[in-house]
């Protein structure tokens, strides 16, 4: 019991102890809070306000001026007279129960007199800095006053000095300075009276339009210059160097310059308008519009100037390349004219050169036509210098088709030449093959080499009779001759097949002579006979090669070898 009781008294001292210091606790956080509300109605007293209601009542303060004063005024009685007396006289209470440690109390005073202080604070603070700017708004405004005009004056002496460079828009600067000095007087007069604070409205409007007409003037003279000088003069300059161009005989289709000059001037008109009525940025772009359009004649004409020369200079070597062309395409005319007699031109060259001089007569029908032009004072030079050297270039192609196409042709001669001479080396190769069958005295040939032979005559006098023609179609009498080269040479072939196999069965047939006592080789020699005397020689030499590999193996492939091995030395 007695442990219990030792607790118990333990705990209620410590509870104690925490009930004693969270009142010291609170007790000096409300205090802290007491000194600031003391802090912030010192700070409303500190401001001398009912001092700056006495200075401004003394400046006879009119209109919106004394409009703000009264009320602002109203708001600072309200709390000098009730808020901050009911704030101090909670605080002071406060302060006093907060000391005897009545906190709940002291805590209730210190929140009503802080929703009270604060506000009160805020419109003091915002009360001040009215009273202040009112107190200072007449030296402010006198001092505005005299810069702004100071800055007028000297501008409406260079506007006097200089209107003749605005042109038309001079009636509305002058009216823009005449409204400014109404403003100025308005000005001056409202600060007389004590109503500043209209007094600086209307200052700020005068500095706004001051700026503006500031920022306009050069821009206006600058659209007039160009409007009346510029634009001007290089109207005057486009004239005539038009009119002068027109009497050396340059001629312009693009557009009618003197048409568009006067196009020009109406817009410039509609310009004018535009910088009378000050409508500076309206007139800058179309300013740019009509610079741009003056620009695009200048173009116009030196375009015309810069191509001259160039027609001049190349005028006879056009004259002398169309010539030479048109001399050039009509001899390839006749010429393959002349050929298309004894040749056919499978590749349609007549056609084509035709078409080619009828190109180079058209050429220079155009180019007598643009010198006739020239000459007339209607040639357009830009166009010609565009055209004349397509024309070249043209030229250029022509001829080497047209060199091409007659170096093709000349081959015709030749290649009829080495026809004939083909035609001949192919007679005499067949007529040595078929002879060199008849020396070998066979018992005949085999009908694949009589019809090889057959087929190569024929093709052969197939192809000597189109030589014979009066017109001949080289190009596919070279393709014969090509069929005909592998043909005979394939007769070749077989020729040497039946020689050297009728020889080899020969040979086999008198080596197997040693085996004829072998019933297989005895019948293979009759059979291969009688293959033989039917002119199968290849026929023949496999049956009896067959056979005496059997009866010994590996000695026809000697007899071969030795044959063929012979027949090289």
């Amino acid at each position: 019991m007695p442990s219990i009781q030792a607790i118990i008294i333990i705990a209620v001292v410590i509870l104690i102890i925490v009930i004693i210091a969270s009142m010291l606790l609170i007790n000096r956080k409300q205090l802290r809070e007491i000194e600031v509300i003391a802090a912030a109605v010192d700070e409303i007293e500190k401001m001398h306000l009912e001092e700056d209601i006495k200075r401004l009542n003394k400046m006879d303060l009119a209109g919106e001026s004394l409009t703000t004063l009264n009320t602002w005024r109203k708001s600072y009685n309200d709390a000098s007279t009730k808020k901050i007396p009911h704030v101090r006289k909670l605080f002071e209470e406060a302060a006093n129960d907060n000391s005897t440690y009545r906190l709940f109390k002291a805590r209730k005073k210190i929140k009503e007199a802080q929703e009270i202080i604060k506000p009160t604070l805020e419109d003091a603070r915002n009360t001040k800095a009215v009273f202040t700017e009112l107190l200072e708004s007449n030296k402010e405004n006198q001092i505005q006053y005299d810069a702004l005009i100071k800055v007028y004056r000297e501008l409406r002496k260079d506007v006097l000095a200089s209107s003749f460079e605005y042109g038309a828009a001079i009636d509305q600067i002058e009216d823009q300075l005449a409204s400014m000095k109404s403003d100025f007087e308005e000005a001056k007069n409202l600060s007389s009276q004590g109503d500043h604070v209209e007094a600086k409205r209307v200052l700020s409007k005068i500095r706004m339009a001051l700026g503006g007409l500031q920022k306009q003037l050069p821009k206006i003279k600058d659209g007039y210059h160009q409007l009346e000088v510029v634009f001007q003069d290089q109207l005057r300059e486009l004239s005539d160097a038009y009119k002068k161009m027109i009497s050396e005989k340059y001629y312009i289709t693009d557009v009618d310059v003197l048409e568009r000059i006067k196009e020009i001037h109406d817009e410039i008109d509609d310009a004018r308008k535009l910088l009378s009525e000050t409508k500076v940025d309206e007139l800058a772009k179309t300013n740019k519009k009509i610079s741009g359009e003056i620009s695009s004649l200048y173009n116009v004409l030196a375009k015309e100037y810069k191509a001259r020369p160039f027609v001049e200079k190349n005028q006879n070597k056009m004259l002398t390349l169309i010539a030479h062309q048109q001399a050039a395409s009509k001899k390839l005319v006749e010429k393959l004219q002349h050929i298309d007699e004894s040749y056919e031109l499978t590749h349609g060259e007549l056609e084509k050169s035709k078409e080619l001089e009828k190109e180079v007569n058209n050429m220079n029908r155009q180019y007598t036509v643009d010198t006739q032009n020239i000459a007339d004072g209607k040639g357009v030079y830009s166009a010609i210098q565009d055209s004349w050297p397509q024309m070249l270039d043209r030229l250029r192609k022509i001829d080497q088709e047209q060199a091409k196409m007659s170096t093709d042709v000349d081959g015709l001669y030749d290649s009829e030449n080495v026809a004939n001479d083909s035609i001949k080396r192919f007679k005499q190769e067949v007529s040595l093959v078929y002879r060199r069958l008849e020396r070998r005295n066979l018992p005949g040939n085999p009908d694949s080499f009589v019809q090889m032979y057959t087929l190569v005559v024929n093709e052969i006098g197939h192809v000597s009779d189109e030589l014979s023609r009066v017109r001949i179609n080289m190009e596919k009498i070279s393709n014969e001759l090509i069929q005909i080269s592998d043909d005979v040479e394939r007769l070749k072939r077989e020729a040497d097949d039946i020689i050297n196999s009728s020889n080899l069965v020969e040979l086999t047939m008198q080596y197997a002579n040693k085996y004829a006592d072998k019933d297989p080789v005895k019948q293979a020699q009759k059979t291969a006979m009688q293959l033989y005397d039917e002119y199968h020689y290849k026929e023949a030499l496999d049956t009896i090669a067959t056979a005496l590999e059997k009866v010994e193996p590996g000695s026809y492939q000697r007899l071969e070898n030795s044959y063929y091995s012979e027949q090289r030395e």
